[in-house]
């Protein structure tokens, strides 16, 4: 795990708005993982970017320890040089265990402002998948983001499938309570996993929807799932429809909805409609907005309606940390044995070889009356002690593995080696005649 490193970001440091200068256009991605791969001269690399989050995970080359690349990942994801000290005040950085640690925790939900939410989980298997097609995610981030998601998994089985709400949940329901019964529908801009989860609650309110998108066979596809109508973005930016509310999350740099986009919006319906905006960069400018007369509910509104229920769902998941500090312990284990496995063979084999040679030597002099029954005999019992001797030193190893420093386990076999080499091991006896 020492080769594993994180850094990143999120609404719990910095605010929603500081996340956004490190936010990388979804579009953008796939050419700027490998130029990230370069600029570290890692070997592996994922780029995760949420609406309240950003995360670098990265393994390094050659194995070595993951260094500290904060500044680094300032400078590629923000075109610029870090001014002393802020790279380190503003991104946050996890190597070896600490960066596997929190890497569960983000896809259990454990780190998001709705704690327990489970849509963090597909959008670290989109980032993974991403770094796939990218070709800058190898062996190493393949296993940690399978042992991640694969937590994930157990968390909802340890939940018995009870679904913990999102901030997806909580924009359908500050929708639900702006429509307060009444008619009228509801545009939901993007397809990401938070308008996902706002259609799936929506329809089931049956609640009229309009699925908007870049793509318009996307938005068709969202919509019919949740029995709703479709329409491209740029036919909306031309001739925004009567709507009460629109829910917006899709990825990009800039906004999606100008000013005289705004002012048509605003115009074209009875009531001014609500506007709830997850994009990191604000999908619709918040000056903009106010002068278009529309309300709009920002990222900073959600976490911090969401934050009032953060230490009751603390309380309720303490079985799920428990969980992933049990993983954490068998993961470290058997990457420790993994790692020193060749040559704790090697050590079992040197036991084995001398233990034969002095039976060799043995059944040449002292015990050479011997029969060939009773040679074999003894050569079997020498065998076995070795192992058994073997298995005594080798326990405590794996042992040490787990909590010494790799310089201390390369030392023991070392001193082992050099032992082995200044013992003669004994010539072999001449094959019995039977």
């Amino acid at each position: 795990m020492h080769q594993i490193g994180v850094v990143g970001l999120s609404y719990r440091h910095v605010g929603v708005d500081e996340v956004a200068r490190f936010s990388v256009p979804r579009a953008d991605v796939p050419l700027r993982l490998p130029q990230l791969r370069a600029h570290l001269g890692g070997a592996e690399i994922l780029y995760l970017g949420t609406c309240n989050r950003v995360e670098v995970v990265y393994a390094t080359a050659d194995g070595a320890p993951a260094a500290d690349v904060r500044a680094e990942i300032f400078r590629c994801l923000t075109g610029r040089a870090p001014a002393p000290g802020e790279a380190a005040k503003t991104l946050r950085a996890w190597t070896g265990e600490a960066a596997v640690e929190h890497l569960f925790l983000l896809a259990c939900g454990l780190d998001s402002a709705q704690t327990g939410e489970q849509e963090i989980a597909t959008q670290l298997k989109d980032a993974w998948e991403e770094a796939r097609l990218a070709h800058t995610s190898g062996p190493v981030l393949d296993r940690l983001m399978g042992e991640a998601l694969g937590m994930a998994r157990r968390v909802r089985r340890m939940t018995n499938g009870a679904r913990t709400p999102s901030l997806g949940d909580l924009a359908a329901d500050r929708t639900l309570q702006h429509l307060a019964g009444g008619a009228g529908t509801v545009g939901l801009l993007g397809v990401s996993p938070m308008t996902r989860r706002c259609a799936t609650v929506l329809a089931a309110a049956k609640v009229p929807l309009l699925i908007v998108n870049r793509t318009l066979e996307t938005a068709q596809d969202l919509a019919a799932m949740v029995f709703a109508e479709s329409m491209s973005l740029e036919a909306f930016r031309a001739r925004p429809p009567q709507l009460r509310a629109l829910v917006l999350a899709t990825g990009g740099g800039a906004p999606v909805l100008d000013a005289p986009t705004l002012a048509r919006l605003g115009a074209s319906s009875a009531a001014a409609p609500l506007l709830i905006d997850f994009g990191v960069p604000p999908n619709v400018d918040p000056a903009a907005a106010r002068a278009a007369g529309l309300t709009r509910v920002g990222m900073n509104d959600l976490i911090e309606a969401a934050q009032g229920r953060r230490l009751a769902q603390l309380v309720r998941l303490a079985p799920v940390r428990a969980a992933i500090d049990d993983r954490l312990t068998h993961l470290r284990a058997e990457l420790a044995t993994r790692a020193i496995g060749s040559r704790m063979a090697d050590l079992r084999e040197t036991f084995e070889q001398i233990a034969a040679a002095e039976v060799a030597r043995a059944l040449s002099h002292e015990l050479r009356t011997l029969d060939t029954a009773q040679a074999e005999q003894l050569q079997r019992l020498a065998c076995t002690v070795a192992r058994r001797l073997a298995h005594l030193p080798l326990a405590g190893l794996r042992a040490a593995a787990l909590h010494a420093s790799p310089d201390a386990v390369d030392a023991f076999f070392d001193g082992a080696k050099s032992s082995r080499g200044g013992t003669p091991v004994p010539e072999a006896a001449p094959k019995r005649e039977s």
